[in-house]
């Protein structure tokens, strides 16, 4: 029986910060509430696993291979004994060992923030509840991008809304 908690920060990268290549919105707020949910997993000795994106080229728009863009963001730094996961994809699950470190440590349930919730957050959140995690998002410690599509422009905050209202519905407890 897995009963154990983790904490997985996906995409606190450089890049999402003002001056990087692809800056999500309020970015610097939602990192000081990863940093403080960072903190209270620690000081609760629970398993913190960081998730990183880079590209697989040189020529993408953001997170390229070996860059200061795609480094963890020095709010959110591992610290010695902390999973360091580098992904491709939007699901942290996919083409990692996430699960299979998550198996051997027990945990049944894991907390997820990080950025961009439109995309990582969303597909790793919908992935951790289908392979049986139970899962809570932090809403203030995930940030969105604003975005547009088919003539349709939405702020950051209408896309986190977005987002966030059909994962509470059945893929995770939103806090």
């Amino acid at each position: 029986m897995t009963t154990s908690n983790a904490l997985i920060l996906v995409d606190i990268q450089n890049d999402y910060f003002t001056g990087g290549l692809w800056p999500v919105e309020d970015m610097d707020r939602v990192a000081t509430h990863a940093a403080d949910v960072l903190h209270d997993a620690r000081t609760a000795g629970e398993m913190v696993v960081h998730i990183y994106h880079e590209t697989t080229n040189d020529s993408a728009p953001f997170f390229r291979p070996g860059t200061k863009g795609a480094q963890i963001h020095a709010s959110v730094a591992p610290q010695e004994g902390e999973a360091v996961i580098l992904k491709h994809r939007p699901n942290s699950f996919h083409g990692t060992d996430l699960h299979e470190q998550l198996q051997a440590a027990g945990v049944g349930h894991v907390t997820i923030i990080g950025a961009m919730t439109q995309m990582c957050i969303d597909a790793t959140a919908r992935a951790a509840r289908d392979m049986g995690y139970d899962v809570t998002l932090v809403a203030n410690a995930c940030g969105a991008k604003a975005l547009s599509f088919n003539g349709h422009h939405l702020k950051a905050a209408d896309v986190q809304a977005a987002f966030l209202g059909p994962l509470a519905m059945s893929y995770a407890k939103v806090v």
